[in-house]
């Protein structure tokens, strides 16, 4: 199905990835601007984003549900970063601009691509 092998591709190449990047190049703190809870969380993604990926590759409802879970929160601690700790704004950030399109993907396809997967939840 094309809306899962979009979202492996994002997941997987642009969040893992970038995560993962951060997590070597700076360890589990890579952004000095954020509060520790943050970069955690953010570091944390490197292994969610591809879990999320395993299982919507392996064809499994919980995939999407994790995926939905991951895109949710990743888009409220942008969002926070943005305005509650950066004092920025929407159309100041780009990143935030296409994390939020994605998710809105996500959540609005989400149920239509779970109703199609297997029953099998891990």
């Amino acid at each position: 199905m094309a809306l899962v092998a979009v979202y492996v591709v994002v997941l997987v190449f642009v969040g893992a990835a970038s995560h993962l990047a951060d997590v070597v190049r700076s360890g589990l703190h890579p952004y000095s601007w954020a509060p520790d809870w943050l970069n955690l969380y953010w570091s944390s993604l490197a292994l969610f984003d591809s879990l999320a990926a395993l299982l919507l590759v392996s064809g499994r409802r919980a995939g999407v549900d994790l995926t939905c879970v991951v895109m949710a929160t990743d888009l409220m601690a942008n969002w926070y970063a943005a305005y509650g700790v950066q004092h920025s704004d929407f159309f100041a950030q780009p990143g935030l601009q296409r994390l939020t399109a994605f998710t809105l993907l996500v959540l609005a396809t989400g149920p239509f691509v779970r109703s199609r997967l297997s029953l099998s939840t891990i």
